[in-house]
């Protein structure tokens, strides 16, 4: 979708890492409506950004850890179609959580709990390998070679 013939184009970057960023947050977003809606009498940024939400020591606190895994699955398919490039994929995930940790920092501060480390650490590594996975079948595929000359 985004990869084009230019090498080094950095408003294609740019526009790359917003919309994966955006993808992220909205697949979130669906998956923390799912899970924590129906446990929680209010939605709030809470889920999405506190780190305190992410904890094994609650039914609700697992949900929430189940939604950034699921998210994490449906954001290496959208590296197949938005960075298409399976040497980028683990570049645009950091970045990802990156900008993710700062906003967690913006939020609520330095994340000092070990869970959200571990919970993000390996939403990382599922995102990339994934990523890097689906986007190396898609580039290994055949090209269909259709025969243009007549058989005269």
């Amino acid at each position: 979708m985004f990869y084009g013939a230019v090498v080094w184009d950095p408003w294609l970057i740019v526009a790359q890492i917003v919309c994966l960023q955006c993808a992220y947050y909205l697949t979130l977003g669906f998956f923390l409506s799912i899970l924590v809606w129906t446990r929680v009498s209010r939605m709030s940024l809470v889920y999405f950004l506190d780190f305190s939400s992410i904890t094994a020591s609650t039914v609700t606190g697992w949900c929430v850890i189940a939604s950034f895994l699921l998210s994490s699955l449906a954001c290496a398919g959208y590296l197949v179609f938005m960075i298409e490039r399976a040497k980028k994929c683990l570049d645009f995930s950091v970045t990802l959580f990156v900008i993710h940790l700062c906003f967690c920092m913006l939020y609520g501060g330095w994340p000092s709990s070990v869970t959200w480390w571990i919970v993000n650490g390996t939403v990382i590594a599922i995102m990339a390998l994934l990523g890097e996975y689906l986007c190396i079948k898609r580039e290994l595929r055949e090209i269909p070679i259709t025969r243009l000359r007549s058989n005269v």
